[in-house]
């Protein structure tokens, strides 16, 4: 099946952005060598829905290379390096990515990943916040058959199998690669604590230093954010809906406020609750004049931008990935990235090395899938400890570190209750 890319000439770029990936990809390269080499994937679909950029990409060569036959879809087309489709449509990969394109035309590129990975035969799935499996379930009911499983990238996706599962629909097994400890523990704490900041900085040409930054949701993904914020100089408020976590939140240093009170006096603003309109109507009406509003979190209605631009006198671009809407009392609140995904649509994602590990689980997922799903029931499961241990020692052995192992006596002692 032909890619759908905006233009193949910018491949040359996207080619280098890959290699870079590559080069600091010791991980994943490893995982190839160990595990992809078994014939698993040789003339297996794969169909792929992850941001489209060098590291995404470097995991699709990755599995095309073990044998694959790979497909990648941009769940959003804010997600897309369009040099990085190019370079992969050039490699082999059909690509179905196109940054202009409308968030209409992000299912239709799911659907035709579908139909590519399963074009001659069986296939799995690497999904983000369960776009694929949606699609499967769905549109694409018939193809249904053709699917050993899937596995998930984000916290809001496996909440979303979750459902599925409660209710009884959920037609094949699912890996809930986000909940495997090389991935949240690292990609969504210091993955997004990074690139979050990293993108709110580059957007603005502003410092934290000194500003109130309010982190809405004390998850992975808000620990990281808040971690980071504060080894920056910024003084950090938390709001939470969990008590747990807000006392969390107190211990680790930080105010924990509601977020009406916090919205009275913060300067950054940044959702990471995977939920509907944290940050709305009665938050922007006592924000400060030039409040910035960002979201990392995992779905794009954590900011209720729909009502912003409805109310808004007016709205203007003021730098690249920044809008001001000037609400008709004369404040100006500065939205980075359009309320999606602000490392992605407004920065280039997770550093290299964090999406290492996480790929080298999604590959480890997609292998384990290949091999297991016909005796996995069509619910969501955990990725085995062993393989989550295997990725962590691979790190290590990488920066020329490593762990001690049990003793025998040490391991029947905890395995015991006479001493």
């Amino acid at each position: 099946m032909e890619s759908v890319i905006r233009d193949p000439t910018l491949a040359p770029e996207g080619h280098m952005k890959i290699g870079w990936a590559a080069a600091h990809s010791p991980v994943l390269a490893a995982v190839r060598e160990r595990r992809l080499k078994d014939g698993t994937f040789e003339g297996l679909g794969v169909a792929v829905a992850l941001p489209v950029e060098a590291k995404t990409a470097y995991l699709a060569v990755v599995l095309a290379e073990a044998g694959a036959r790979v497909a990648v879809a941009a769940p959003l087309p804010s997600v897309v390096q369009d040099d990085v489709a190019a370079a992969l449509a050039e490699r082999g990969v059909s690509v179905f990515a196109n940054s202009e394109g409308s968030p209409e035309d992000a299912d239709r590129w799911m659907e035709l990943a579908l139909e590519a990975a399963t074009s001659a035969g069986e296939a799995v799935l690497i999904d983000d916040r369960a776009g694929l499996t949606r699609i499967a379930h769905t549109t694409r009911r018939r193809l249904l058959p053709h699917f050993r499983g899937a596995s998930e990238e984000t916290t809001s996706g496996v909440a979303r199998l979750r459902a599925m599962e409660a209710e009884g629909v959920l037609e094949f097994p699912v890996l809930a690669a986000n909940d495997a400890r090389c991935k949240h523990l690292f990609d969504n704490r210091y993955g997004t604590g990074q690139s979050t900041l990293t993108a709110l900085m580059q957007s603005t040409n502003l410092m934290l230093g000194g500003k109130r930054v309010v982190v809405l949701g004390y998850g992975w993904c808000g620990r990281g954010i808040a971690r980071y914020a504060a080894g920056l100089g910024a003084r950090v408020t938390v709001c939470e809906v969990d008590p747990v976590r807000g006392l969390e939140a107190y211990a680790d240093g930080f105010d924990v406020l509601p977020a009406l009170e916090a919205a009275s006096f913060g300067e950054v603003f940044v959702t990471a609750t995977g939920n509907l309109h944290v940050l709305g109507e009665e938050h922007f009406g006592r924000m400060r004049d030039g409040a910035i509003l960002a979201n990392a979190g995992g779905v794009d209605v954590e900011i209720d931008v729909g009502w912003l631009r409805a109310v808004a006198e007016e709205v203007r671009e003021v730098r690249r990935h920044v809008e001001e809407f000037v609400m008709p009392d004369g404040r100006r609140l500065r939205l980075v990235g359009g309320g999606m995904v602000v490392n992605l649509t407004a920065g280039d994602g997770h550093p290299v090395e964090i999406m290492d590990l996480t790929f080298a689980i999604q590959a480890l997922c997609a292998h384990r899938l290949a091999n297991h799903a016909a005796s996995m029931d069509s619910r969501v499961h955990l990725l085995p400890p062993e393989l989550d241990e295997e990725v962590a020692r691979l790190k290590l052995e990488a920066v020329g570190m490593g762990v001690d192992s049990l003793t025998a006596e040490q391991r029947r002692f905890l395995a015991g209750w006479r001493e």
